[in-house]
Formats: structure tokens, sequence, C-alpha cells
């Protein structure tokens, strides 16, 4: 077995995916799977930007897990990536001297490692979303796959589109036959000799994380910052007190930032409005600028969805917590606006009932589960009948669903532009011709056994 090893520096954490493939079989389709995997302790790396050093020794324990699942004489051949996402694409924005004292810092630590360290590099928001796509059609081996003899195939089926919903941005990648109006939305790939056009955009500051810090901001906004502010989000009988740095810490929400000492405390009271939380939520989006003909929003060019999605990270979370927590069924886009509207109408005492182990994000699901809905019906345009095409999944098989295996397949090259030539072409031609022998040998056996039988008829009469 081979090895690979991506670090996946989220904005809200780190995750490290250890990859294994067979080294005997051409790496060309469909034989990559997830060896391990390590959540990182603590939060993702741009939060370190005033202590870059700790950002590097946070990722040891990870290191150390990998140094016991990669055999040890495999450790110098093992390939080491790390990818940072949007997370540090905002430091970046914020601070790049910090951001890059924070790159300096894993890159360091990774090399006191005996593996085959890469670089450690920001990805664009273009693409984790492509190499998320390339992620879920390889697993799901959309692009071409071995036949039942050795042969490859190219599937008769079309490639899925990918929606992630990380903790800072969100994207969406599909293939799709529409003029790509807005150039810096299209991306051309060429994978095992076929082409594919591909519309992806990345949505900065449309996370997980930073919707809820910009929907306090709205919040508050919408009170004139008083000391005690009504959110309408929060299940009733919900509160907490915060400080406005922790909100305005970001520069998704430093346009919106008051002239209020950022010290100041200000104590939210939840009141479990489904119908004002819808509205504040909207407030998020723009909605009515486009120059283009058509525009999913913020002023972004959109083709048409088309075809079979796959929805992973926080829509899988959410989508999983609506249908395992709160028992309701996510098939029509109308299951998850009511399911949002039941959250939000549901107690903080009867939220923790439910999901005690959860405490920490429960307060968050109506917000969020409200986000969903909206990004997807009114920013994306799925409806009733292209709805039902999303399947909310964290894993293909086994393996993650994410950038990070697109990300090594990319920069391994392990997916060839030219559809690859067959190692097993010598034992498909002998597949055929033991077929061929097969056949021969079984009518000339039947012609056999018939003449047999007719003959000894006649001399039986």
């Amino acid at each position: 077995l081979q090895y690979g090893i991506v670090l996946d520096a989220g904005s809200s954490h780190t995750a490290m995916f250890i990859y294994k493939w067979p080294a005997d079989k051409e790496n060309d389709t469909g034989v990559v799977s997830e060896h391990s995997m390590c959540d990182v302790e603590g939060p993702g790396i741009s939060s370190y930007s005033s202590n870059p050093l700790a950002a590097g020794t946070s990722l040891e324990h990870c290191l150390s897990q990998a140094l016991r699942d990669v055999p040890k004489e495999k450790h110098a051949g093992t390939p080491l990536y790390l990818g940072a996402t949007a997370g540090m694409r905002l430091l970046n924005i914020a601070d790049p001297q910090a951001s890059d004292a924070v790159l300096r810092a894993v890159a360091a630590t990774l090399k006191t490692h005996p593996f085959d360290f890469r670089g450690a590099k920001i990805l664009s928001g273009e693409e984790e979303g492509v190499f998320g796509w390339v992620t879920a059609n390889y697993l799901l081996e959309n692009f071409i796959k071995r036949g039942w003899l050795g042969e490859w195939i190219q599937p008769q089926k079309k490639t899925l589109g990918a929606m992630d919903f990380g903790g800072a941005s969100t994207q969406i990648t599909f293939e799709t036959r529409d003029t790509i109006e807005n150039p810096r939305n299209e991306v051309m790939l060429k994978l095992y000799g076929q082409a594919y056009k591909v519309y992806t955009h990345s949505f900065l500051c449309y996370g997980r994380d930073q919707v809820l810090k910009r929907l306090l901001s709205k919040f508050l906004q919408a009170e004139r910052y008083q000391e005690t502010v009504s959110h309408s989000c929060w299940p009733m009988g919900y509160n907490k007190s915060l400080l406005l740095s922790s909100i305005y810490d970001s520069p998704c929400t430093e346009k919106e930032r008051p002239s209020l000492a950022l010290n100041t405390t200000v104590t939210l009271v939840g009141t479990g409005n489904g119908n004002l939380c819808t509205l504040h939520v909207s407030k998020l989006f723009d909605f009515t600028n486009c120059s283009f003909s058509h525009c999913s929003f913020d002023g972004v060019f959109q083709p048409k969805v088309s075809g079979s999605f796959i929805a992973f990270s926080a829509f899988f979370y959410t989508v999983d917590f609506i249908q395992t927590v709160m028992g309701r069924p996510v098939h029509l886009p109308s299951d998850l606006k009511d399911a949002a509207e039941t959250i939000c109408a549901t107690s903080w005492s009867e939220l923790l009932l439910k999901a005690p182990k959860l405490e920490k994000r429960l307060p968050d699901y109506c917000a969020i589960s409200t986000f969903v809905y909206l990004l997807t019906t009114k920013g994306y345009s799925f409806n009733n009948h292209s709805f039902p095409n999303i399947a909310f999944q964290k894993k293909a098989g086994e393996t993650s669903i994410g950038w990070a295996l697109g990300y090594m397949l990319n920069l391994t090259n392990m997916i060839p532009a030219e559809k690859p030539s067959s190692h097993k072409s010598m034992l498909y031609n002998y597949w055929v011709i033991l077929i061929l022998l097969f056949v021969v040998t079984t009518l000339t056996s039947l012609v056999t056994a018939i003449c047999l039988l007719r003959h000894s008829k006649s001399s039986i009469i």
C-alpha cells in the first residue's frame, strides 16, 4: 500500500485524513480510500493569529497518530499536504502578515516529521469547490471505473453537483451545458479523456460560524445596541451575554461595527419566533442586484441547477439533526421550512431533553436550518422538482466527502487528463478467448449430445 496525508485546516477546526491505495495498481481510479482520520483539538489555525507557534503545536497529536497509522517504512514516501480554507482567507484579508506567520509555523511543525512534506497553502474558494466536486464524483465512480473483465468503462451516468457548507464559506459546484456568463465561475477540466465544463462559486462569509456572527450583528442593529436584545432565532428560555469584540472580530462583520467600545457586554435573549428569524436571516442575502441573466444572490451569476447533487459538511449535520433528533423527514423544500419552524418554536429545555450532547450547538439549529432553507431555495433556486435530487451525506462508502481527497489526487497527478490504457488489457484478451472457447465447447457438447440422442433413438427403432 501507498499512503497520502492531507490536513484540512478549516475555519473552525482542523482534520487530518490519511488515504491509502494499492501500489501495484495504476493509480487511475476508484482505488484510493480513507485509511484513518483525526480531529485536531482546539479551534482552526486562523484563530492562532496572535500566537502562530501554537497553531503548529496544535497539530502534534494528530501527527503522532499519523506516525502510528502509516507503516514506518512508508513514512519517507508518504506525501503530506496542508490546505487552509475560508478561515485563513479571512485572516489573509484582515492581516496578511499574521496569516503568513501562521502558515510558516504550521509548515515548520510539519517539516519536523518524517513524511514527504509538499507544502502548506491557502486554497481559493474556487479550488475548494472544484476539489470537493472531484472527490464526490471520484468516490462514486462517475468519471471512470473498471468493468468486471478489468477493462476501463466510461459510466453512462452524469456527474453529481457538490455543495459544501463550512465554517466561513459555502460552495456550489456542478457540471452545466449552459453558458457561464462570468468567466470567474467557469472551470474546464479534462479527466480520463473526458472534458467537463464546471460552474463553481464560493461565498465567503456564508459559512456557518460567520452567518451566526452576521446574524448577531443584525439583531444588535435592529435594537440599537441596547444592553438587552431579543434574538428571535434562539429558543425561548435561552440567553447569553457576549462581548461586542466576539461579534465584530471578523472581516464579515467589521463594516457594521458600532462606535461602542468592543469590551461592551450585551445580553441576547431567545424568543423563538420563526417568522422573525426568517426575516432577519433573509437580510444576510441580497436578492435584488443582478447584472447577469440570472443570479443566485449578491449579484453572483449562476446557471440553472441541473442533475443530482450531494450536500456535505454542515449541510449534512443540519439535515441529520432534523431527521434524527427532531424526527422530521426532509424530501421537499416545504419539509425543510416546516422543520425549521418547529425547531424555532421548541423551547430550550425541550431541546436539551432531545439532544443533551449537542448543547453547544443546540441554540443555533433554528437559525442554521432557516439559512439552509433560504440558501437552497431562494439562493440556489432548488424547487419541488430539483430539491429531491439533493443527497445530504457525510461519506461516500467509508470515505469522507470534502475537498481533501480531490486536492491530494490533483497534486499527486492520480487523475490523468487522458483516458488510461488498461494495464489489464492482456488479461482482458485472455478473458475474451477463454469465454469464446467456453461457448464453442458448450455448443459443440450440445450438438454432440443431440446427435448421439438421435442416433440412439434411430437404433432403437
